[in-house]
């Protein structure tokens, strides 16, 4: 029997809505030279149990340094990696980076974040038990990169753009969160069906729209080449949110990145499935 205990070391708040990489995210890979940086070694997968809260995966992966490392893939957000690298003597290793990359009609958002948390790995007669310990604590984003149509945004540009894209939408979500009867554990489609009438009706088919939310002598602005109702933003979300929302700057969050909206509102639930004690069969 083999012991890996972890101690994950994270990065913080990740639009790919099909599961997949876009052909536009595999050519940026390619391009890049990271699709052939490393090679799986063993692949585990969670076994089926009732009332299991997460479908994983965890591999094994070896770079062509020679070196290991631990990748969670958590099924329900296929934006993400969470890495970890090789243990030590005693078994210790640290999640290096929660690696985020998702794609939309404009291009993508790609960024490495870090996180603290700790966990175990324990490898018996090609079967793993795994766990966290306890929920994953978001820190910063240390890099990452940004595709806008025939724009390419790297370096500190695209760090200070990201992190400020991670502020909004942490705020966001903190609100989406507090409001009463928010529900949890939705899938990506049913949580984009509830959510996005709320936060953009102008944008959304008249019979899904919050009843009310237009009323007389309500002020309009235009931008985005969209028509926003102020009036509702100062009815329903904080002051700080009002420009935001009218500027359509939420909007473009939501849609250059919505695995990441997703991401953060479901963090909580991403966190306590991995503190669970979860079996895993190696496939490969």
């Amino acid at each position: 029997m083999r012991k890996i205990k972890i101690l994950a070391l994270f990065a913080v708040p990740i639009l790919l809505l099909s599961g997949c990489l876009s052909v536009v995210e595999k050519t940026g890979q390619v391009l890049d030279g990271s699709a052939f940086a490393e090679k799986r070694v063993a692949r585990y997968r969670a076994l089926e149990r009732e009332g299991a809260a997460l479908d994983f995966e965890i591999h094994e992966m070896r770079n062509r340094r020679g070196q290991l490392s631990l990748v969670i893939l958590p099924k329900d957000f296929p934006a993400i990696k969470i890495r970890g690298t090789e243990p030590d003597a005693e078994g210790n290793f640290w999640v290096s980076s929660l690696e985020y990359l998702s794609g939309s009609a404009s291009g993508w958002n790609e960024y490495s974040l870090e996180i603290f948390g700790t966990g175990t790995f324990i490898q018996n007669s090609g079967e793993a038990s795994f766990s966290l310990d306890g929920e994953l604590e978001q820190v910063q984003i240390s890099q990452g990169r940004i595709r806008r149509y025939d724009t390419r945004i790297t370096g500190n540009d695209a760090q200070a753009a990201l992190r400020n894209r991670a502020v909004r939408i942490e705020a966001l979500t903190e609100w989406m969160l507090a409001r009463e009867g928010a529900p949890q554990g939705l899938s990506r489609k049913n949580f984009n069906s509830y959510w996005k009438p709320v936060l953009f009706p102008e944008l959304s088919a008249k019979r899904r729209r919050p009843a009310g939310w237009t009323q007389r002598g309500d002020s309009w602005g235009r931008a985005e080449d969209i028509r926003w109702n102020h009036s509702y933003s100062e009815r329903t979300f904080p002051e700080e949110f009002w420009p935001v929302r009218n500027s359509g700057t939420f909007l473009r969050d939501w849609e250059e990145a919505f695995e990441w909206v997703y991401l953060q509102y479901e963090w909580g639930r991403l966190s306590e499935a991995l503190s669970h004690e979860t079996t895993l069969r190696r496939i490969r």
